[in-house]
């Protein structure tokens, strides 16, 4: 064999075992994600595969869903160890005993979650689960379970004052602030950003330990709100999972806004990772305009 052409013959055999690898080391980045749903007051059957598009889009993800059953839950066991990162968009009927335990096990042991708006409202009764949203809503939630927790004068407090946990005024589009301009879910966003139409979640309330509220917005009495600044985006760290909890998404419209899109990414990606890889786009709304895909 002359020697050019053994020459390209091993340049060849390289190029193609780096090509493989590097195809082994994209594939190992894909990160498994578990959609919960099946029981909402919500379109989940609408929602959900916003959801899983939004994901999937990043190149980031593979999604999977798990749907409950429509009234009773016995029986439903996801694989939470499965998966990187488990995103809810259910509010419904308790789980059973041993799937809340393998929940609890799974993220305290490093897993990811992500709550989604009405995911919030699931649940009061088990500590566990309110430990890892920070702050609820609704289901009799109220001083007992928690403060309400507030952005004023610069700085985040906690309102031991009574009374009820949850409510929201008209849905409006409505201006979200960020707080933690360092966090890596929000690192890189406006600072202000118009959130198309949507409920603006108030009155929240929880133990909201070892959370950090990254977003916030304002509840306008006008539009029957509580006249505080109010939680919207926050992350919390259970054991050794981290948690973020985004307020936001009560319709498909919501959904389709791009900051909702981009700040749910970032945070299963987050959630799942500790890091943030996924940028920000050019089509991210503005203070002044919204910006929403079809």
């Amino acid at each position: 064999m002359d020697k050019p052409r053994a020459f390209f013959g091993l340049f060849a055999g390289l190029a193609l075992a780096s090509a493989v690898a590097s195809s082994a080391t994209a594939d190992d980045k894909i990160l498994k994600a578990l959609i919960v749903d099946g029981q909402n007051n919500h379109d989940w059957k609408g929602t959900t595969p916003i959801l899983k598009k939004t994901l999937e889009d990043t190149k980031i993800f593979k999604v999977d869903v798990a749907t409950a059953p429509p009234k009773d839950t016995a029986g439903f066991a996801p694989k939470f160890s499965d998966y990187d990162v488990v995103v809810s968009n259910y509010n419904g009927a308790e789980w059973p005993r041993e799937t809340k335990s393998a929940f609890v096990e799974y993220v305290a042991k490093g897993g990811g979650f992500v709550t989604v708006h009405a995911a919030d409202n699931s649940f009061p009764k088990w500590p566990e689960y309110n430990a890892m949203i920070g702050v609820g809503g609704w289901g009799g939630r109220n001083e007992k379970d928690g403060p309400y927790v507030r952005y004023r004068d610069g700085k985040i407090v906690r309102d031991e004052i009574k009374g009820n946990g949850g409510s929201h005024g008209a849905q409006h589009a409505f201006l979200v602030e960020i707080r933690d301009k360092e966090h890596p879910i929000t690192k890189g966003l406006p600072e202000k950003w118009l959130h198309a139409q949507d409920e603006l979640y108030d009155r929240l309330r929880g133990p909201a330990k070892k959370m950090t509220v990254l977003a916030t917005a304002y509840a306008d009495p006008k539009k029957g709100g509580s006249g505080e600044n109010e939680p919207m985006l926050m992350v919390i760290d259970y054991e050794k999972g981290r948690v973020f909890h985004t307020t936001l998404g009560h319709s498909v419209g919501a959904m389709k806004c791009v900051g909702f899109q981009v700040t749910l990414a970032r945070g299963c990606e987050w959630a799942a990772t500790g890091k943030v890889t996924f940028n920000v786009p050019d089509d991210f709304p503005t203070a002044e305009k919204v910006s929403t895909r079809p």
